[in-house]
């Protein structure tokens, strides 16, 4: 819902994309993928910085594009800043990387899939010829939890590809926010005699889902994602022991290889040439994602860094508004 009726609208594209790096891959997901496209009012996109959106867990970029009742959606919230004048007119762009495990982390993973060469690859480069925006030093990435993980890890390793970077509550300090899951998800298994494939079955057919079954589903995705395992039925093997939930070393030292503090210890120097970095995270987030947002802009001080660091009174949910922070400052970037 538009909070700024005067705000002039902008319009919203729907392309499409047969992504290449996604046919046959392990989860049998689609390779066809959507991607709703924002221009601000009056424009075309030619000339225009890109910016784009990686969601959360459990959705899907054109979910940034839905009505919203009790507040905006991002495009609403872009005509409004864009109008105002706080924020510098720019593309920006939802693209569509849901997975059967309910969400991504934009990372490579033989089970999840390809999925950041998809969109470094084919996905922005299909963007900026269809608008003639973006380019190198034009580009820059924000998102949110799994998206924020997407959009600081995305920078850590592609420093050369995007130009600028918003991390919102993204994850980082996986053993405070993915090790406390597992404890659960033993018990949810072992009523499927940890049978991880039929469990998964079970999800997708299920007639309602609850919250533990999310929360499950997303454990078993970041097994997935960090550690994938293709040689079973499912993709995914476990970083603990079934019986007494102990870490297996070498599985856990694979986990913590994706770590964004882990990265940061040997690709701090690249971060250096983007011309933005923004990090904040609530100082309640319930999954102790504030102390891992700490950890990192402890070590981006420390490598001498530039970016800025902030830290709100809110937890983990409903936090849309914090994009008023950070968008702004990265149209700016990128504009100039």
């Amino acid at each position: 819902m538009r909070k700024d009726r005067t705000a002039l609208s902008g319009t919203l594209h729907r392309l499409t994309l047969d992504c290449r790096g996604l046919h046959g891959n392990f989860l049998g997901d689609e390779s066809l993928r959507a991607i709703d496209v924002y221009l601000p009012h009056g424009h075309t996109g030619e000339g225009l910085s890109l910016l784009v959106d990686l969601v959360g867990f459990t959705a899907g970029g054109p979910a940034h594009t839905n009505w919203k009742n009790f507040g905006e959606n991002v495009p609403e919230r872009l005509d409004r800043l864009i109008a105002t004048g706080a924020m510098a007119p720019c593309v920006v762009a939802f693209p569509d990387c849901y997975t059967r495990l309910g969400g991504n982390q934009y990372i490579n993973s033989t089970v999840m899939g390809p999925w950041a060469d998809v969109l470094r690859m084919e996905i922005v480069p299909f963007i900026e010829s269809h608008f003639g925006c973006g380019g190198p030093g034009r580009r820059g990435v924000f998102g949110k939890s799994s998206g924020g993980y997407g959009a600081i890890t995305h920078a850590l390793l592609y420093p050369e590809f995007w130009a600028a970077s918003a991390c919102h509550s993204g994850d980082m300090a996986f053993e405070l926010c993915y090790l406390p899951e597992f404890p659960r998800l033993l018990r949810t298994l072992a009523k499927k005699n940890f049978d991880i494939k039929a469990w998964i079955d079970d999800f997708h057919a299920a007639a309602k889902l609850n919250n533990n079954d999310l929360h499950d589903l997303m454990t078993l995705a970041m097994c997935a994602s960090y550690d994938p395992a293709p040689e079973e039925p499912s993709g995914i093997r476990l970083p603990v022991s079934l019986d007494t939930c102990e870490l297996i070393p070498e599985r856990w030292a694979n986990f913590m290889a994706w770590d964004p503090l882990e990265l940061v210890k040997t690709r701090a120097q690249g971060l250096k040439t983007l011309k933005a970095l923004y990090i904040d995270c609530g100082s309640i987030d319930q999954y102790n994602l504030v102390y891992g947002a700490r950890r990192m802009h402890r070590a981006l001080s420390a490598a001498g860094v530039t970016h800025i660091y902030q830290e709100f009174a809110d937890d983990h949910s409903s936090v849309d508004y914090r994009m008023d922070e950070s968008l702004p400052l990265l149209a700016k970037a990128l504009t100039n």
